[in-house]
C-alpha cells in the first residue's frame, strides 16, 4: 500500500516510518509542511532502515502532495495541528481512503500530564468532523512511546488499540499495524471511546515522568 504519514518528520511520525520501512515493503510517503525537511527525513529514515539491512521505500513531500498520492493518511502532527493539517488536505481524499489519527491531547501540571481534549471531545471525534463526511477515520497508535518506537533496536512488545466506525477500515489499519515486529493491535470499538483510549496517554508519559528506570512505556493487555 501507500502510506502518507503526515508530520512524518516529528517523532511518533519518524517511528512509524522506520517500523513500516523496516518491516514491510509499503511505499511510505513522508510529509511535512516544508517539502525539503520531508525529503531530507525520507532519505535519513531509509538510510537507517538500509543501515539495518532494510530496503525501505520512503519519499518525501508537502502533506498536500503526500495525502494526494496515498490510500492511508496518518496525522502525526501534534493535536493543535490536526485541523489545520486535515484543511490543508481534505480536497484531496477520497472515499476509498482511510485516515488515521494518533494524536491525544495534554498538558502539562505540576505534578504531571492531564488528559487536554478538544472541545469536539477527543482529538479523533475532531477529525472524524474536519474529514469529507464519505472518509472513514481509524484512531490508532495513540498510546505509544515515540521513542520506543523509532528505536529499532528496542523490542516493542506492546498494543495499539483500534476505533472506528468503519469495519473494513480499522481491518486495514489492524493489518497495517500487526505488520510492524512487536505490535498487536485490539479492537476497542467505535470513534465514541477515543477520549477513554487517548487519555491513557499522558498517564503513561506521568507515570514514566516518575521513575526513572520505566522510560518509553507503552500498554500490553493480558
Amino acid at each position: 500500500m501507500r502510506i502518507a504519514v503526515l508530520g512524518g518528520t516529528g517523532d511518533i511520525g519518524e517511528g512509524l516510518v522506520l517500523r513500516w520501512g523496516r518491516d514491510t515493503n509499503h511505499e511510505l510517503l513522508v510529509g511535512s509542511r516544508d517539502p525539503a525537511k520531508a525529503r531530507d527525513a525520507a532519505e535519513s529514515y531509509a538510510e537507517t532502515v538500509a543501515d539495518r539491512g532494510g530496503d525501505a521505500d520512503v519519499k518525501g513531500f508537502e502533506n498536500r502532495m503526500a495525502a494526494d498520492r496515498a490510500e492511508i493518511v496518518v496525522l502525526a502532527v501534534p493535536p493543535y495541528h490536526v485541523a489545520d493539517t486535515v484543511d490543508a488536505v481534505a480536497d484531496v481524499l477520497e472515499d476509498d481512503d482511510v485516515v488515521v489519527t494518533p494524536a491525544a491531547g495534554m498538558k502539562r501540571g505540576d505534578d504531571g500530564f492531564h488528559y487536554h481534549p478538544p472541545s469536539a471531545g477527543s482529538v479523533t471525534a475532531l477529525v472524524r468532523e474536519s474529514v469529507p463526511a464519505d472518509v472513514p477515520v481509524v484512531g490508532a497508535f495513540h498510546n505509544l512511546a515515540a521513542g520506543r518506537l523509532a528505536d529499532l533496536d528496542a523490542d516493542l512488545g506492546v498494543d495499539t488499540l483500534l476505533l472506528a466506525d468503519d469495519a473494513d477500515a480499522k481491518a486495514t489499519v489492524r493489518r497495517l499495524a500487526e505488520e510492524i515486529e512487536g505490535l498487536r493491535a485490539l479492537d476497542a470499538g467505535g470513534l465514541d471511546n477515543a477520549a477513554e483510549v487517548e487519555s491513557v496517554t499522558p498517564l503513561l508519559v506521568t507515570v514514566a515522568m516518575h521513575n526513572d528506570d520505566l522510560d518509553d512505556l507503552g500498554v500490553r493487555f493480558t
